[in-house]
């Protein structure tokens, strides 16, 4: 136990930064994937991990940063996203409300590091760091071309990225990553320079969905996508089981994320098995609450006849496919499974 005289603001972000430790990482090294199933966390945002039952790991937007953390800077940069999209000025209050529950530090082995888009929250330099300094000399580091050009900024070597567009497919062991249009419209106009009254190009390099094609099934991963009429075609090309799509609740004069209409839309044209809400977690102006799509599910399910089921997660929770196809909600472990194992050490029973 420290001692007053010892404890400074240092000691206590070490001792209690990050909030799980290293327990998310050590479940994750244990996991035995069975044979036919595949295996996946949120860390939180978008930041996903899937291991397959042949101890294949990919790591989609890992971040470990935050959001606002003081209030004297008034008003977003002249060119930030936001204040593009909206015409906005005043600072988004955007702080980070989900903890941190994976120690990127504490990483032994990754297979394929994968950013959806260069957004802070969807790219992250403390896991660029961990990954080129603990891990193989070879696990790729595969995004757009601007996810790229941040990871050479941090100083990943370009001879460790692999930029794709939509089309490509990249093998990773026993997994192939499947490259699939975003429709991310916020990213869209993220630019440095006035684009009124001009048709933008570039989404191909800026912004990128993830379909991971697995022994077991497949995981879409919509980065930060808006809904798109288009989803429609990636589920007519693609056998799609699992698919996450960025949910929030959306500021008046703000469209950023998906709503639930839009989260079962999406589901409904992907033919996805199983939906899967993200992102609403993670920043306090947007969040929301994912009963909503429970709610809606079960309004317009016989009605529409969906085929598909909604899944609501918790952050740091695990997900087994098909294991756990048919769940609606997650819930930590509870413990205490142990209870009675040996007798209770109280002065009586009746206390009990």
């Amino acid at each position: 136990m420290p001692r007053i005289e010892d404890i400074t603001r240092e000691s206590w972000i070490l001792g209690a930064f990050p909030e799980w430790g290293t327990w998310l990482n050590e479940e994750i090294e244990d996991e035995v994937v069975e044979p036919g199933t595949f295996a996946m966390w949120w860390l939180g945002c978008t930041a996903l991990w899937i291991k397959t039952e042949n101890n294949t790991n990919i790591a989609i937007d890992l971040w470990f940063g935050n959001g606002k953390r003081s209030k004297k800077t008034r008003e977003m940069a002249k060119f930030h996203q936001m204040r593009n999209m909206t015409g906005g000025r005043l600072t988004q209050p955007n702080l980070r409300a989900a903890p941190v529950v994976f120690d990127p530090f504490a990483v032994k082995q990754v297979d394929a590091v994968l950013s959806t888009h260069y957004h802070n929250d969807h790219i992250d330099p403390f896991f660029a760091a961990a990954v080129m300094k603990n891990c193989a000399g070879d696990v790729p580091f595969i995004g757009p071309k601007e996810s790229a050009n941040k990871w050479i900024s941090y100083g990943v070597p370009e001879s460790r990225i692999r930029v794709v567009r939509p089309g490509d497919v990249v093998k990773i062991k026993d997994s192939e990553i499947v490259v699939l249009d975003s429709f991310d419209r916020t990213c869209l106009v993220t630019a440095d320079e006035d684009i009124r009254n001009t048709c933008p190009n570039d989404m191909d390099e800026k912004a990128v969905n993830f379909l991971i094609k697995t022994p077991a099934g497949s995981i879409y991963h919509s980065g930060d996508s808006h809904y798109s009429v288009y989803y429609r075609k990636h589920g007519n090309d693609h056998e799609i089981d699992v698919a996450l799509g960025s949910y929030g609740e959306n500021p008046a004069g703000n469209q950023d994320k998906m709503t639930s209409v839009d989260i079962l839309r999406m589901a409904e044209a992907l033919n996805t098995k199983v939906v899967i809400p993200f992102h609403y977690d993670v920043w306090t102006n947007f969040k929301a609450d994912p009963l909503e799509i429970l709610l809606l599910y079960d309004y317009k399910k016989y009605v529409l006849q969906y085929t598909f089921k909604p899944f609501i997660w918790d952050v740091g929770g695990k997900f087994i496919y098909p294991n756990d196809a048919d769940l609606r909600q997650y819930h930590y472990r509870r413990g205490f499974e142990d209870a009675f194992t040996d007798e209770p050490n109280v002065p009586f029973r009746s206390i009990l």
